[in-house]
C-alpha cells in the first residue's frame, strides 16, 4: 500500500505579501514526514473566502486529506471555518461551552476589561465537527470529515499554538489513519560545514546511491546549502519501514565515510552544541572576542541550554581602542597590520583567554561590509584565531551580504574550535 498523503494550505494575506515568512508549513512538513506521512503539495492563499474554499476543495479532490493553518481568529479577516464548512455543507453554530471558556480566560488575564463580543466568533463551530483542543491559545482547532472519509484539520496560524496543536491533537489522529499502511517516508541528514556543495559532490561521486534499478538507487540524496554549511539528506519513499531504515542507515554511513572531515552532526544538530560538548568532555572553558560579528558568536553559544558550565563570556571589541584596552592588542600592530589581520586576531584570542581565565580563547575580526573594503582587504575578509593547546589563525574570504558574512564567520569560528579540540 502507498504512504498516507496530505496537502497543506497556509492562509493569510501577510504570507502572500511577504511580511510573514511561512515557517508553519515547513514545520508541519518536517513533523509529518518524520511520522511517515507524505506531504504532496503546499499551497498559500490570502484572506478571501472564495480562494480559501477553492484551494481546499481542489486539495480534497486530489488527496482527500488537508491541514490548514491561519484564519481562525476573532477578526473579520478570519474566514477559514465558514469557508470550509460550506464545502462540507455544514452550518456554523455557537458552542456555548467554548464561548464560556474563552470569556473566563479573558477575564483572568484582563479583569478590568470588557470581554469583546467579536471574540465569541472563535466559539462558532461547523456542525458535526470534532473540536481540537488548543492548550496554547484561544482559538480551538477543527476536524471536519465527510461520509467519504475526506477530512480537513484546521489549526491556528500562530506558530506556538500551531506547533502545540499539531503534536498534541492532529498528529495522533493522522498517525492512526496511516498505521495500517506498509510504506513510509524516512529521512536522515548529515550536517557539514567548511566545504562547498560542488566539492562535496566530487567527493561523493556521481553514482553514490547505485543505479536506479537497485534498492539503494531508489533513495534520493539532496544537497541543501545554507549559511551554516551544506546539509546532505537521504530519503526513502514508499518502502516498508524496516527496509527503509536499513537502506537509509547504510547510505548515511557510506556518505559519512566520504565527507567525514566536514561532518559535525546529524539532523537538527547545532555546531555550537557540538563545541560545548567537546569542551565539556575535555574539562575546558571557553571565551570569545568579537569584532565584526558583534556578539553573534556568543549568542550562538548561549542559545544552547546549559552552556554556562563551559562558556565564561566574551568581549565585543568593535573599536580599536577596546581591542587595545580590554584585550591587550598592541597599538603598533593595529597600525602596522590593520585591525583585520592575523596578528590582531591572535592577540585578541590570547587576550580574552587570559582576561577571562578560560581554557580556550577564540576571536573574530573582519570586514562585513557593505563598505570598508579595499583591493588588499576586500569585503568578506575575516581572520579567526584560536588559543588553546594549539595556537592558530586562519584567513577566510566569506561571501554574502553583511548579515550572511557575520553568520558565516560565527559558524567558521565554531568549526575551528571543533577541529582544534578533535585531537585534544
Amino acid at each position: 500500500m502507498s504512504t498516507l498523503q496530505v496537502e497543506l494550505i497556509t492562509i493569510g494575506d501577510e504570507l502572500l505579501l511577504g511580511f510573514t515568512i511561512d515557517t508553519n508549513a515547513a514545520h508541519i512538513a518536517r513533523t509529518l514526514s518524520a511520522a511517515g506521512v507524505e506531504v504532496v503539495r503546499r499551497t498559500t492563499v490570502g484572506d478571501e473566502a472564495e480562494r480559501i474554499a477553492a484551494a481546499v476543495r481542489e486539495a480534497l479532490d486530489r488527496t482527500g486529506a488537508v491541514i490548514t493553518t491561519g484564519g481562525l481568529g476573532p477578526t473579520s479577516d478570519d474566514l477559514t471555518k465558514p469557508s470550509i464548512a460550506k464545502i462540507f455543507g455544514r452550518r456554523m453554530k455557537l458552542d456555548e461551552g467554548i464561548a464560556g471558556a474563552l470569556e473566563q480566560r479573558w477575564r483572568a488575564r484582563f479583569p478590568n476589561s470588557r470581554f469583546p463580543a467579536t471574540n465569541r466568533s472563535q466559539a462558532e463551530i461547523p456542525e458535526g465537527a470534532r473540536i481540537l483542543t488548543n492548550r496554547h491559545g484561544t482559538a480551538p482547532g477543527i476536524w471536519l470529515e465527510d461520509d467519504k472519509g475526506r477530512w480537513v484539520a484546521m489549526i491556528p496560524g500562530v506558530p506556538r499554538e500551531m506547533r502545540g496543536m499539531l503534536a498534541e491533537e492532529v498528529l495522533p489522529i493522522v498517525a492512526a489513519r496511516g498505521k495500517d499502511l506498509e510504506s513510509v517516508i524516512l529521512s536522515r541528514t548529515l550536517r557539514t560545514t567548511g566545504i562547498a556543495e560542488s566539492a562535496i559532490a566530487e567527493l561523493v561521486g556521481p553514482n553514490f546511491l547505485d543505479d536506479s534499478e537497485s534498492e539503494a538507487g531508489s533513495l534520493s540524496l539532496a544537497y541543501l546549502p545554507g549559511v551554516a554549511g551544506v546539509d546532505l539528506r537521504v530519503t526513502a519513499k514508499g518502502l516498508p519501514r524496516a527496509n527503509a531504515e536499513k537502506l537509509v542507515n547504510a547510505a548515511i554511513e557510506k556518505l559519512r565515510t566520504r565527507v567525514s572531515t566536514y561532518v559535525y552532526g546529524e539532523d537538527e544538530t547545532d555546531l555550537a552544541a557540538v563545541v560545548l560538548d567537546r569542551c565539556r568532555s575535555l574539562g575546558l572553558t571557553l571565551a570569545v572576542a568579537e569584532s565584526c560579528t558583534g556578539g553573534l558568536l556568543g549568542e550562538r553559544i548561549t542559545n544552547i541550554p546549559g552552556s554556562s558550565d563551559v562558556f565564561l563570556g566574551g568581549v565585543i571589541a568593535y573599536h580599536n581602542d577596546i581591542k587595545q584596552d580590554a584585550l591587550g592588542v598592541r597599538a603598533e600592530d593595529i597600525e602596522r597590520y590593520g585591525a583585520v589581520s592575523e596578528e590582531v586576531a591572535l592577540q585578541m584570542a590570547s587576550g580574552v583567554r587570559d582576561k577571562l581565565r578560560a581554557g580556550v580563547g577564540v576571536s573574530v575580526t573582519g570586514i562585513a561590509g557593505p563598505g570598508g573594503g579595499t583591493p588588499e582587504k576586500p569585503v568578506g575578509l575575516v581572520w579567526i584565531a584560536i588559543y588553546a593547546s594549539e595556537v592558530k589563525a586562519r584567513r577566510f574570504h566569506l561571501i554574502g551580504d553583511r548579515a550572511e558574512i557575520r553568520q558565516r564567520a560565527a559558524q567558521a569560528a565554531l568549526e575551528m574550535v571543533r577541529r582544534a579540540l578533535s585531537n585534544g
